[in-house]
């Protein structure tokens, strides 16, 4: 094999979402439902933000905000960066890298089919973790 693996290959499939108007404590809830990091936002079937624990702890823990009151849009990362799920791993980790971000949602056309993360990447391609170190350095 030549080790050239591309994103459907490695991501997760099963990817939970929740709408604009629902509650960030709602999104809260099925994150920690499904001990899952983020959750996509999706608005008339299509992926327009993402919340994650940062996200949460920033917007919503740290300003004392109460999650019952404050809605998910008004704290998702928007606009979202997507991926092809037939793009390279390769490509998914340098996307991470520039962009700084941990978590790419993928697409199929216009269909969200997975998320890929850098945790992902490591796992299927320990040679990318050179690429996702500069995450590190660069946050």
């Amino acid at each position: 094999m030549s080790g050239f693996m591309i994103i459907r290959d490695v991501m997760a499939k099963n990817i939970k979402t929740v709408k604009p108007d629902d509650t960030v404590h709602a999104a809260v809830q099925k994150m920690n439902k499904f001990d899952i990091g983020s959750v996509i936002v999706v608005s008339s079937g299509r992926p327009i933000g993402i919340i994650t624990e940062t996200n949460i702890l920033r917007r919503i823990v740290e300003p004392r905000m109460d999650p019952a009151t404050v809605w998910a849009k008004d704290i998702m990362t928007s606009p979202l960066t997507t991926i092809d799920e037939n793009d390279a791993i390769e490509e998914a980790a340098k996307v991470m890298a520039e962009k700084k971000i941990n978590r790419i949602p993928v697409m199929k056309g216009d269909k969200l089919v997975g998320l890929i993360s850098s945790t992902d990447i490591v796992k299927a391609s320990p040679t990318q973790l050179g690429i996702l170190d500069e995450l590190l350095k660069v946050s």
